[in-house]
């Protein structure tokens, strides 16, 4: 009785040397991971179409400069679902078919993501015909399209692995359903019952818990940002965190998952802004609280010491819309060095 008393009045010490021992403990683990030289170093970009039709720009014209210009060679590319079955059972292809064949003359490698949650705001893409189903009827949808996009894009051999969903662990962020576990796995056993290439899931590197995704993928793709806006707290964000957090983050998710991915990358590496507007519709001052050509360098040198070897950069759009629009081409030429 008297050490229930004599611990609840001293909890916080406890709790405090419980943490502590843990650090002390789990510290050295971000220290076994391999740092690579840059030039063992792998860049890709992501490509989203709508946001460079958002801008009121070509985003073919934009694509084929990021190809020939910019020398890209790696992309990861969306088949989003209120694009590709804009009516019920109504399929359209022709601008996935235009980016996927584009890449493939030029021996670019394609990572094909797809799924009711896919990158750029809202998150979820739903089409409006679909806005009113019950979630089985929308399920039973979804698992369609996912057959329908694999069996479509089964023969082109620059596809080198399929995205299923977009960050599906993390619940605060867009305008979408709860996530139901149960349907996540069975898209993962569609997919894999449909193709033998890899399977990506992908988690924030900051915000998330990565084992619930790296568990069920042959190859894991976390998020790295150093400078964000908070909609949630409406304030800017700089995360306090040094590349051991990442380093550690993933020794202990290749320890924890079973059965573990082959692979950790990197696939959202912040370079471009981030405010409480789309970065085109910001003053340059307010782009620059988040993202420069000197942040841009930082964050390069930062992901390179978290231990990671591939990369996929979030934003050549901006690079781009920068270039044309502004006339700056700092960030493009500064990117175009990597690839």
């Amino acid at each position: 009785m008297k050490l229930i008393i004599y611990f609840k009045r001293h909890r916080f010490l406890f709790a405090f040397l419980i943490v502590a021992v843990a650090i002390i403990v789990l510290l050295p683990l971000a220290s076994i991971r391999p740092i690579y030289d840059p030039d063992e170093l792998s860049y890709g970009v992501t490509f989203s179409p709508r946001l460079v039709r958002g801008m009121g720009l070509n985003w073919q014209a934009a694509f084929t400069a990021a190809l020939d210009d910019l020398g890209a060679r790696q992309f990861r590319l969306m088949a989003y679902w209120d694009e590709i079955e804009y009516k019920a059972g109504v399929f359209n292809f022709a601008d996935l078919d235009w980016q996927i064949s584009e890449a493939a003359q030029r021996n670019a490698s394609v990572i094909l993501a797809l799924g009711y949650r896919l990158p750029r705001w809202p998150e979820c893409h739903s089409p409006e015909w679909a806005k009113d189903l019950t979630a089985q009827e929308r399920q039973e949808k979804i698992l369609n399209y996912l057959k329908q996009v694999i069996e479509r894009y089964q023969d082109r051999g620059n596809i080198i692995a399929w995205q299923v969903e977009n960050e599906p662990f993390l619940p605060h962020f867009g305008d979408c359903p709860k996530l139901d576990k149960k349907f996540l796995d069975q898209e993962i056993k569609l997919a894999r019952s449909l193709d033998r290439r890899p399977i990506i899931l992908t988690d924030s590197g900051e915000l998330s818990f990565w084992v619930l995704a790296a568990s069920r993928a042959d190859i894991f793709g976390t998020s790295l940002y150093r400078d964000t806006y908070s909609y949630h707290f409406n304030r800017y964000i700089h995360y306090p965190l040094t590349p051991g957090f990442f380093r550690l983050k993933a020794n202990l998710t290749e320890f924890l998952s079973m059965p573990k991915p082959r692979d950790i990358v990197v696939i959202e590496l912040q370079a471009e802004p981030w405010g409480p507007k789309p970065y085109y519709q910001l003053t340059k001052a307010e782009g620059e609280r988040t993202m420069n050509l000197e942040k841009f360098r930082d964050i390069l040198e930062f992901a390179r010491r978290s231990s990671f070897r591939e990369f996929y950069l979030w934003g050549v759009e901006w690079w781009y819309w920068e270039k044309e629009v502004n006339g700056d081409s700092g960030m493009w030429n500064e990117a175009a060095k990597l690839f």
